[in-house]
């Protein structure tokens, strides 16, 4: 990582976040079946791409190779810098050589936890070398903290948020009516309270309510621009995107079922 890519990230708490995002992002994909499928690393055909490939590129007989993830949400499987000390935080060291000597989800699960470290090593590096004072690193510490770990991604262990309310901030008790309805609507925030003569506070609540959401498959947080639908079996939530649904053929689903509860299904079976 040279000078240059350093140069490239602005002198605040929203950009080095913007930074951290990104190279999160492309190491979520390395070490999962990629936001097309569950964090469970349960694998479909056609979906299992990035997951296949890091697995192949860390072969035990190479050299110490580490993960890198870039601002662009790619990811690399490289040697380490050959400069002393080098430009930026290098990853942990030799992920390849424990690959064969314990189970791939452990593996992968070990893996993730050293690139959660060397993501927050990167940012507060970039935060001291720009001269963050203490309220700036306290913003981009809660941007950050918003954020599930790569651990918890790879591992499936996001915390959910409370199912009485869903990202359209309605209520889980009518379930079977809502379920049906809801693929047919976009993301975009419930209508102002204020209109229903509600006050501005509860709408903010409400919103901060939907920002903590969750998808199931990618573990990035609710937007209200975006398209979500929510599994009728295990009642997580998941951008469209990710399941590969789209609104128009949501209307057509009566019951919807994610790659996890689909293929849980079909091993029981």
């Amino acid at each position: 990582m040279d000078e240059d890519e350093v140069a490239r990230v602005s002198r605040t708490p929203e950009e080095v976040f913007r930074d951290f995002r990104g190279r999160r992002a492309g190491m979520i994909k390395a070490l999962t079946t990629g936001c097309a499928s569950s964090p469970s690393l349960v694998r479909f055909p056609g979906f299992f791409i990035d997951v296949d490939k890091f697995y192949q590129q860390c072969d035990p007989e190479k050299e110490n190779l580490c993960l890198y993830g870039f601002p662009n949400e790619t990811w690399e499987v490289n040697l380490p810098a050959e400069e002393v000390p080098p430009e930026l935080p290098e990853p942990a060291l030799g992920i390849n050589f424990a690959r064969d000597g314990m189970a791939e989800k452990d593996w992968l699960s070990l893996v993730a936890v050293h690139s959660d470290a060397w993501l927050l090593a990167v940012a507060f590096y970039f935060g001291a070398r720009f001269g963050f004072d203490k309220e700036s690193r306290r913003r981009l510490h809660n941007m950050i903290n918003n954020l599930p770990t790569i651990y918890e991604v790879v591992t499936g262990t996001v915390k959910q948020q409370p199912r009485e309310k869903n990202p359209n901030g309605t209520s889980k008790s009518n379930k079977s009516s809502s379920k049906k309805a809801e693929p047919q609507k976009s993301t975009k925030m419930p209508p102002s309270k204020e209109e229903d003569g509600g006050r501005v506070e509860d709408v903010e609540e409400d919103e901060e309510e939907h920002e903590n959401t969750l998808c199931g498959a990618c573990g990035d947080n609710y937007a209200n621009d975006e398209f979500w639908i929510c599994c009728d079996m295990c009642e997580k939530w998941f951008h469209g995107k990710c399941v590969r649904i789209t609104p128009a053929r949501a209307e057509h689903i009566k019951q919807y079922k994610c790659p996890s509860c689909s293929n849980n299904k079909r091993a029981r079976a």
